[in-house]
């Protein structure tokens, strides 16, 4: 990277760094101490702690019910519209009739997509691409230094400190889907378990037509007690890695889509029971190992604005909770598949279903009771 190159990057990053800090201020979101620190000491100003701090939910005292809504706030009685993308908040129905939001601090959708456009020019660059693989190359290497010149002596205070190896340290999976929350191997018990137990309860809706777990299996020429961890075929090995096709394939025990909506969905002919039992069972489990931590992955699509409702009363009807999991929200970039199908309109009508409900609830707790319940154990 030449000197010119590489004082057009630093602008680069530094004009992006203030985009960063600019809209997480705006979202009342804490920017980084670090970075924060070394912009205040370009533009010359003295640093100071942000304000600004994440929003905690408690956990569970030992004895109180995760699910109780007794506690909930009370209703603020506000209004909102998704107007163009934007959220919009008024006092009440009147005033969203009469046109007049409340005066908050919006962003501007021309200074939106002008920051947009310029971070899309500056990871382009390949100036901007040579000095961050550099940069990463060069941060590698200073830990490998690290390593070399103090790994004997974090060895040694790490003996010295008593019930504090690997084994006693909190471990949290943070990038698992809950449908592959379970390994191969308890799936496969469960699935033999609900066909010695429920073999003759109607379980599926096939086209309007009532289906037994036995007739289900009769009809995918399947017999439970024949399924062998190889042939029920969940795990996403290598050969899956950057194919999204093979790997969403896995999800599929024994490639029959059928068991994928039984077993591993929250809407079915049973209410997401199953998937609902897999996940506590998997719960139980983390509480066993005790230092075992979780946070899976449930999916809002945003092609209908009673996803977040449906999701929040299979949470609740299951009582689907443990001390050991907090649940995160992912939303599939399949706008492309919705569109094409005529299910949605447009990627605006996406925005709403995904995020007004969840600003409805959160404004008036009161008139969404379950959905408040379940956002307290979202990460």
């Amino acid at each position: 990277v030449t000197v010119e190159d590489f004082e057009v990057v630093c602008r680069g990053l530094y004009r992006a760094l203030c985009i960063r800090e600019k809209n997480m201020q705006q979202s009342l979101q804490r920017f980084p101490k670090t970075p924060s620190q070394y912009l205040r000491a370009i533009e010359g100003e003295p640093w100071k702690p942000s304000d600004a701090g994440p929003v905690f939910n408690p956990p569970v005292k030992e004895g109180q019910d995760p699910f109780d809504t007794g506690n909930l706030p009370e209703d603020l009685g506000y209004h909102v519209q998704m107007k163009d993308g934007i959220v919009y908040v008024y006092a009440d129905k009147a005033a969203a009739e009469r046109n007049e939001p409340k005066d908050l601090p919006y962003p501007c959708l021309e200074h939106f997509i002008d920051d947009m456009n310029f971070l899309l020019v500056l990871i382009a660059q390949g100036p901007v691409k040579t000095y961050a693989h550099r940069r990463l190359k060069f941060l590698s290497s200073k830990f490998q230094v690290h390593e070399m010149l103090n790994e004997m002596e974090e060895m040694k205070e790490l003996k010295n400190n008593p019930h504090r190896d690997f084994y006693n340290c909190r471990k949290v999976d943070t990038h698992i889907h809950a449908a592959a929350c379970m390994n191969q191997k308890h799936l496969l018990r469960f699935i033999k378990k609900s066909y010695r137990v429920d073999a003759d309860r109607v379980v599926y809706d096939a086209k309007g037509k009532q289906l037994t777990l036995k007739q289900l299996f009769q009809q995918l020429k399947l017999h439970p007690y024949d399924l062998t961890v190889d042939s029920l075929d969940v795990h996403a090995g290598r050969q899956t890695f950057q194919r999204f096709d093979k790997f969403n394939d896995k999800y599929n025990p024994v490639g029959a889509s059928e068991l994928r909506d039984l077993y591993l969905k929250t809407e079915n002919a049973i209410n997401g029971e199953y998937f609902a039992t897999i996940i506590k069972e998997v719960g139980s489990d983390l509480e066993d190992a005790k230092y075992q931590h979780t946070e899976p992955r449930l999916s809002i699509y945003g092609r209908s604005p009673e996803e977040w409702a449906k999701l929040a009363k299979w949470f609740n009807t299951h009582r689907v909770y443990s001390p050991n999991m907090k649940w995160m929200i992912q939303v599939p970039r399949i706008y492309d598949v919705f569109r094409s199908k005529n299910f949605l309109p447009h990627f605006g009508k996406m925005l709403e279903y995904v995020f007004v409900p969840v600003f409805e609830a959160t404004i008036n707790p009161q008139a969404h009771k379950e959905l408040s319940v379940f956002l307290r154990h979202v990460s």
